[in-house]
């Protein structure tokens, strides 16, 4: 709750003081041309997931560059979550064997500690610490890889939570190339 507080009290001091109007159109181009530059800069990076990602968001029409890397942000820490809950609906169940039971279980303590890390790549970005935060996002997305990886151990076995990691995955991507445009820009 206090995390959503924090993110909207944040946007409100991030706000262009215009037209909105205007402000609307031109972070329409924002979203759509930083996630071009994203998308130039990597071949696995999904400019649609970009743009329907952070489009939707009635806040991301009015805010700047840092305020996007934000959304993209609490937009993680959302599908972290949301994934969590979902493991522990997937192991309450009981109806899977001992391997799929063992990797939802390292997903569990995996997402968790992506929660945590999420949280706190939040806040050192919120006082510039760019840097600090493109370690902990680029430790997100991995979390979403060793999750899926684990599945792959044993030959056959189908993740329940391929949808969940990738979208942890390209939102990280998003936050994480967001974060090198700014640092690029300031000269970090």
């Amino acid at each position: 709750m206090w995390r959503c507080f924090f993110a909207f009290l944040f946007f409100f001091l991030i706000i262009p003081q215009q037209n909105c109007s205007h402000v609307t159109s031109l972070t329409i181009d924002l979203i759509n041309a930083t996630c071009k530059q994203c998308a130039d800069k990597s071949t696995s990076f999904s400019y649609d997931f970009c743009t329907t990602s952070l489009q939707p968001i009635p806040i991301s029409h009015a805010t700047n560059l840092q305020g996007l890397a934000l959304i993209a942000m609490e937009l993680a820490l959302e599908n972290a979550t949301n994934t969590i809950s979902k493991i522990e609906s997937l192991l309450s169940r009981g109806e899977f064997d001992t391997f799929t039971l063992w990797c939802l279980k390292d997903c569990m303590e995996l997402y968790r500690d992506g929660v945590s890390m999420l949280v706190t790549s939040i806040g050192v970005f919120m006082i510039e610490q760019y840097d600090v935060a493109d370690l902990l996002l680029s430790a997100v997305v991995e979390t979403a890889s060793t999750c899926e990886d684990g599945f792959k151990e044993r030959e056959g076995e189908a993740s329940p939570l391929t949808a969940e990691n990738d979208n942890l995955s390209q939102l990280g991507a998003i936050a994480l190339c967001i974060i090198n445009l700014l640092s690029v820009a300031l000269n970090l």
